[in-house]
C-alpha cells in the first residue's frame, strides 16, 4: 500500500485490496476488503470500516463507529461519539477515563453525502441516503431518505 505523507499504525488491520490515499490518519482500526480511504480522512481507535466502503476525503471516523460493507462516506463527513464534550474535570484536563464513546452504526449499503454529521449513538439503516449538508441526530430507518437540521425524512 502506497500512501504517502500519510500516518499509519502498525495496529491498523487490512482487509485485500484496501486503498488509502495520501495523508490520511489511521491508528487502532479495521478495514475490510476493498475498501478505499480518501485524502485527509482520520480514521481512529476502536472503528470498524467493512467491505467495499468508500470514504471520501476530508471525513473523521471516530471511536466508535462501526461502518458495515458497501457504505458510501462522502467527502467532510464528521462522526460525533460524545454528546457532552468537556476539556477539564476538577481542574485538570480530561482524559479517556473521564467518558465513554457512544456506539453509532452505518448499516450495508447505506450512502451519507459530504459534509453531513452523525451525531454519537445513532445507527443509520441498511439502504438509507442521508442528505448533504445534514445533522443525523436520531436513528434513520433501512431504506430512508432523510436531510436537513435536524435530518427529517424526505416523502416519497
Amino acid at each position: 500500500m502506497d500512501a504517502p505523507f500519510s500516518r499509519i499504525a502498525d495496529d491498523v488491520v487490512f482487509g485485500k485490496d484496501v486503498t488509502v490515499y495520501g495523508w490520511a490518519n489511521l491508528y487502532g482500526c479495521s478495514i475490510g476488503d476493498g475498501s478505499r480511504i480518501g485524502t485527509f480522512v482520520e480514521v481512529q481507535r476502536g472503528a470498524v470500516i467493512g467491505k467495499r466502503v468508500k470514504v471520501s476525503s476530508h471525513a473523521f471516523v471516530c471511536e466508535g463507529v462501526t461502518i458495515e460493507d458497501e457504505v458510501f462516506v462522502g467527502h467532510g463527513v464528521i462522526f460525533i461519539n460524545d454528546k457532552r464534550p468537556i476539556a477539564a474535570k476538577g481542574g485538570h484536563l480530561t482524559s479517556a477515563a473521564d467518558w465513554i464513546a457512544l456506539k453509532t452504526v452505518v448499516r450495508k449499503g447505506a450512502s451519507i453525502g459530504s459534509g453531513a454529521l452523525i451525531m454519537g449513538g445513532v445507527t443509520v439503516g441498511a439502504g438509507a441516503v442521508v442528505g448533504a449538508g445534514a445533522v443525523v441526530t436520531k436513528d434513520v430507518p433501512p431504506g430512508a431518505t432523510v436531510a436537513g437540521v435536524p435530518a427529517r425524512a424526505l416523502a416519497r
